[in-house]
């Protein structure tokens, strides 16, 4: 099979019959203009929607007519109908699964021909955070004979890791004898014939989050001795288990040291870039964290090939939503129509990614309070055993929604929604109030469901699940193992405070295999959900326009990491000096209004200029049992660690901080600084990679600097990009309320920092100059090759 880029020369006719040239993956949202009255409303960054229309042009071979032609389609939002040559050839409703649109007898061989994607994200809201719209993830065409292996027809099974032996299931159309070849780094190390084949590897090299160890599966179909098709997978020699003695990994139990993630990439929006996946993913792994939450949809194939590589596990997860709405607009419409096609994409998708080590069927869904959505609970499990019986199923369960919607109340579901059960009423809780009581109600819903009551209504669903996921939970975790002990438990989603006690509870009970934080990286949409505002505006809850981010995350939009990440890392003990975090420190007599989906706001900086003897908060995380703080080398004060950190509360001067700890015996175990910047301000500019790949994008580091190279806080500028050699993609900060737009190529910098995304064109270099009033312009150059 030929696999063919099918992502450059698109045209783009937007909504109001504008025309440009496009390169996919291409979000379109992210590209318009948002509005306080637009009805998405704060959970899509007030970003409108609209009927957008991909075309483009391309020739066919008049060889090919005598093979077939199909064009996978990662990712479109939403409602996609596909034309070829105007004649309707399939679409997806669902804006986040993967989907095939086989071309035979719509070509013109040997002629020009157009395809042609028309996508409908008019009517909204449709969903709690942002989207994105269009085509924003990429396109391949795949070409194969008449005889070919079909589509997703390899599928590589671990049957056991010691000794290694593996499986391999081949399904074709055509040929007469299929033959497998197992390479590691080129060499074959296994080989044999047929359409279902076991095999064993000889000194095996396991897959795990600590050796992410890779092989390819070269699958060749033959007719009459002739190669007709042919298929390279890359797939990891693991075997997961599960029982309420733990998670265990190739025999050695595992810990989940995890964080959910949304799909989005940042100031690119949702655009899926191969090079935004691996970077986020490779800076997660570098933090500490081993373990994704897809949440909540399927991620991106390239983001699964990054974790494949880096050694991440994925929790894999379908939807939001099932056929109760929690917008007016969104899936659950289509959900009962469609529901078994995507399960069946998803797992077909992604069975030999060695990162998938479990599917999760939804999130904090109402339906299981009711029979109607426990026996569904218990099909969509059983449906997937059937596909895949090498990986669990969980789901992420919010115990409190369910109890309360079994009561008749407080269903979770956004204005507009009607139930199911009946069409006429609309039920009294939106997720816009329902977040808001849980920012009233702040951790004490880790308590909500710890009744008799909530456990008997809960249970038949949590028991339906092989790992029973728990969103805001956790004051049932200590209770489970005497109210359910055959029951196995992972923190599905959890307030990213609570990461110390509860990773306590994760270590003490076998049965509780992990914790994934809300959340692991800021992203666009559910603005303000974690802020600490000091703005009047930010006060409340729901956060009006001009808000456009979550602001929660151990790290920001830009991948900068804070005090939630400091505070995991100490709890989860990789850290081997403590680490130093202030709240912001240039909001004198305010006090900030709070988010419980936050526990900090601290960043690494001790650079205010111009709040000398402003009042500063002081952060220290670490695993020692005293930490001492000192001022300009005098000692401010020593206290001793609660919950991996100690907070000091002084006046800020621009000297030099440092933080001493100290074993329980007094004896000095490591000590670390933070310095403030020095001298005249200046623009520093620094890509990610001094060389990349024609095509490929590189990220850029806009930095405000002293003449120590300390980025300062305090200093903001708006900031101009200007680019040769290449095309720049986006423009932005982490700044969580702005009027700025990430597409203009000017931005103002947050707390000292910015980032570009730059796109190579051609072989040569790109050079990319920032400018900003009274600042000296700065340049930097990448090499293309």
């Amino acid at each position: 099979m030929q696999k063919k880029d099918f992502n450059n020369n698109w045209i783009l006719k937007d909504k109001n019959g504008n025309v440009k040239h496009v390169t996919l993956p291409y979000d379109a949202m992210i590209h318009e203009i948002r509005k306080p009255d637009c009805p998405s409303e704060s959970g899509g960054a007030f970003f409108p929607g609209g009927i957008y229309e991909y075309e483009k042009s391309f020739e066919i071979p008049i060889e090919w007519a005598s093979m077939s032609v199909t064009f996978q389609f990662e990712g479109v939002y939403k409602n996609s109908k596909v034309y070829i040559n105007d004649r309707e050839v399939g679409g997806c409703a669902y804006g986040y699964s993967q989907f095939y649109v086989n071309a035979d007898g719509a070509l013109h061989y040997g002629k020009n021909n157009t395809i042609r994607v028309i996508v409908d994200n008019t009517k909204m809201p449709n969903s709690r955070w942002y989207t994105g719209t269009g085509i924003y993830r990429p396109v391949w065409m795949l070409v194969s004979e008449q005889s070919h292996i079909e589509l997703n027809g390899v599928q590589i099974t671990t049957l056991s890791h010691n000794p290694a032996l593996i499986r391999i299931t081949t399904v074709h159309t055509g040929g007469e004898r299929v033959f497998v070849e197992v390479l590691d780094d080129g060499d074959v190390v296994a080989k044999g014939n047929g359409n279902i084949l076991e095999l064993s590897i000889p000194k095996a090299k396991l897959w795990s989050d600590k050796s992410p160890n890779l092989y390819q599966c070269r699958v060749a179909l033959l007719d009459n001795d002739v190669i007709v098709d042919e298929i390279i997978e890359t797939f990891g020699i693991r075997l997961i288990e599960w029982s309420n003695k733990g998670l265990f990994v190739n025999g050695q139990e595992t810990l989940l040291r995890g964080g959910c993630i949304h799909h989005d990439n940042g100031i690119l929006g949702a655009s899926s870039y191969r090079k935004s996946e691996e970077r986020r993913v490779r800076m997660l792994k570098e933090a500490g964290f081993n373990a994704i939450r897809s949440a909540h949809n399927p991620a991106s194939i390239a983001m699964l090939e990054a974790c494949d590589r880096y050694g991440i596990y994925v929790m894999d997860e379908t939807w939001d939503m099932w056929y109760n709405h929690k917008n007016k607009f969104d899936y659950a419409s289509d959900f009962e129509a469609n529901y078994k096609s995507d399960i069946k994409t998803l797992v077909e998708r992604d069975y030999n990614h060695p990162s998938v080590i479990m599917y999760s069927i939804g999130n904090e869904v109402s339906e299981p309070a009711t029979k109607k959505g426990q026996d569904l609970t218990r099909e969509m499990v059983s449906f997937i055993h059937s596909l895949d019986q090498s990986r669990p199923v969980t789901a992420g369960i919010n115990l409190m929604i369910i109890y309360r919607s079994a009561q008749g109340k407080s269903i979770y579901k956004e204005d507009g929604g009607l139930s199911s059960e009946d069409q006429t009423k609309n039920t009294n809780m939106n997720s816009t109030m329902f977040n808001m009581l849980a920012s009233v109600v702040g951790t004490g819903m880790n308590k909500g469901a710890n009744s008799k009551k909530a456990d008997t209504i809960t249970t038949p669903c949590l028991d339906a699940l092989d790992i029973a996921g728990y969103n805001y939970a956790s004051g049932r975790y200590p209770l489970e193992g005497k109210a359910h002990p055959n029951r196995i438990i992972v923190g599905a989603e959890t307030f990213p405070q609570d990461i110390v006690k509860n990773w306590n509870m994760v270590k003490k009970f076998p049965y509780l295999i992990g914790d994934f934080m809300w959340t692991a990286w800021d992203y666009l949409g559910e603005s303000g959900i974690g802020a600490w505002s000091y703005t009047q505006d930010g006060r409340g809850f729901s956060k009006p326009y001009p808000w456009l981010l979550a602001d929660v995350g151990a790290l920001d939009l830009l991948g900068n990491p804070n005090g939630e990440m400091f505070l995991a890392q100490a709890a989860w003990n990789l850290l081997e000096k403590p680490v130093i975090a202030v709240q912001p420190v240039n909001h004198p007599g305010v006090k900030p209004a709070k988010a419980v989906w936050r526990g900090t706001n601290a960043m690494p900086s001790w650079a205010w200029k111009g709040c000398e003897g402003n009042k500063a908060v002081v952060e220290v995380y670490t695993n020692a049992y005293e930490v001492e703080l000192l001022l300009n080398s005098k000692r401010i004060g020593k206290k001793r660690v609660k919950g991996c950190m100690a907070k000091f509360r002084i006046k800020y001067a621009p000297n030099k901080l440092e933080a001493v700890s100290f074993d329980k015996h007094g004896y000095e175990l490591s000590r670390s600084e933070l310095y403030p910047a020095t001298g005249k301000i200046s623009i520093r500019v620094t890509p990610e990679e001094s060389t990349i790949i024609a095509g490929d994008i590189v990220y850029i580091k806009v930095e405000m600097v002293g003449e120590n190279g300390v980025i300062e806080c305090n200093s903001d500028v708006k900031l101009n990009v200007f680019v040769e050699g290449g095309e720049l993609l986006a423009f932005g900060s982490a700044n969580p309320r702005t009027l700025e737009n990430y597409d203009e190529g000017s931005f103002t910098t947050y707390y000292g920092k910015a980032q570009a995304v730059v796109r190579s064109n051609d072989i040569g270099t790109i050079s990319v100059t920032v400018t900003g009033n009274g600042m000296s312009p700065t340049t930097t150059h990448i090499t293309v090759i």
